[in-house]
């Protein structure tokens, strides 16, 4: 292969400082360092200094925090997107914006090839491959992991210290982490065990829920459309919204997540995860749903969560059936308007009050007292005519 000039998306890590270097070595031509701040806590000015150091030919470092919430995050709840019954999809999300960056900066800095530090056997390398082909099929793309005899940490760690470059990874505690304004995860090491129970110093976002406050906290959290908007009456742009959700999940010990799941390669992999933020705005989402999304509407939305989340975690987000799936899921949250009360105490996460101008709910209609606008004697036929297919079912075998 024969590339003028590459585009790295670039973290600081273990694995994007030796491809850095491997790629300035392999193809003998420049080297643009591209760095997303998706909320992690990072110190950006060590990242440049490092990616520098190591041979790029220039690092780029992009604030992509209220881009993120705003246009992955928000769409992504609003469609109560979950995989396999409890991943919210930090990682899944945050992958087709930094690739969309990428390929924005590989076209502006004439760069005619993109790279990534995702690995042959994971899910990234294909969410990261198809945004660049559904954005830019002319660029060439680069994946080391697939080429390169790197093929394991050690060698890694071995090639880092033959080139004097500085990783934060050791052999004693090997396992690997993703950050953003989401989630954390954590895989690998010591967890590639499913039995080994991840170390409590592990954690970073949030207390453990033993460790959490004695007294509970409650929040109140406005939406508009689906979209949260405001926290305790107090209207937040996106991005800080989000951090505070997650200061308030974190306190209370919300959000950890331990779970063996389905890569979209084919293999099963265990990873852990903190998403104090993200869980209690699901919470919230769904509950505000309950009084002012219709029922069949609420059914047949509900049967496209599945479908929807695949899609974000196989890394289709920009596809055509995607953009079909988010206008249909954003359709359904036009009546999503109100405000959730939350109470958050240690770990859980418990709605206990809505109310919306939009509410299909009636205490005049759903009273247990003495009311005038249902007449119970009326169920009587309802009844009937649901039961007359199980009647004649059992005439039948009689």
């Amino acid at each position: 292969m024969t590339v003028k000039k590459i585009v790295l998306a670039y973290s600081g890590g273990l694995d994007t400082s030796v491809i850095l270097k491997w790629l300035k070595e392999e193809y003998q031509c420049p080297v643009v360092a591209f760095a997303a701040d998706l909320g992690q806590d990072e110190d950006w000015n060590a990242v440049r200094e490092k990616g520098m150091a190591t041979g790029a030919e220039k690092v780029v470092i992009e604030d992509l925090q209220e881009v993120f919430v705003r246009d992955y995050i928000f769409p992504a709840f609003r469609a109560n997107a979950i995989y396999e019954g409890s991943y919210l999809l930090g990682t899944s999300l945050a992958r087709p914006l930094i690739a969309r960056e990428q390929v924005r900066l590989a076209e502006a800095e004439g760069a005619d090839a993109v790279s990534h530090g995702a690995t042959g056997k994971g899910n990234d390398q294909v969410r990261f491959e198809l945004t660049y082909m559904a954005l830019n099929p002319h660029l060439q793309i680069i994946a080391p992991w697939r080429i390169w005899d790197l093929n394991s940490r050690t060698r890694l760690l071995s090639y880092a210290k033959e080139h004097n470059i500085p990783v934060p990874v050791t052999l004693e505690k090997p396992y690997s982490s993703d950050e953003n304004l989401l989630h954390i995860s954590f895989e690998g090491g010591i967890l590639e065990d499913p039995w080994n129970e991840p170390d409590p110093g592990m954690f970073k976002m949030t207390k453990a829920p033993e460790e959490a406050p004695d007294s509970a906290t409650y929040v109140e959290l406005d939406f508009v459309q689906g979209n949260p908007v405001a926290i305790n009456s107090e209207a937040l742009s996106p991005g800080v919204l989000f951090q505070e959700l997650n200061r308030l999940g974190g306190e209370n010990g919300i959000g950890r997540l331990d779970m063996v799941e389905n890569r979209f390669v084919g293999m099963k992999s265990r990873g852990v995860y903190e998403t104090p933020g993200g869980t209690i705005l699901r919470a919230a989402h769904r509950d505000l749903e309950t009084i002012t999304m219709d029922r069949e509407v609420m059914r047949i939305r509900d049967s496209l969560v599945a479908r929807y989340a695949e899609l974000v975690y196989n890394g289709f987000w920009f596809s055509p059936e995607m953009q079909l799936l988010q206008k249909t899921m954003d359709e359904a949250q036009a009546t999503v308007n109100g405000t959730v009360r939350l109470k958050l105490y240690k770990g859980n996460c418990m709605p206990v009050g809505r109310k919306s101008e939009q509410s299909l709910y009636r205490e005049s209609f759903a009273t247990f007292e003495e009311d005038e606008v249902y007449n119970q004697a009326d169920a009587a036929g309802f009844i009937k005519l649901n039961a007359l297919r199980l009647q004649i079912a059992a005439l039948k075998k009689k």
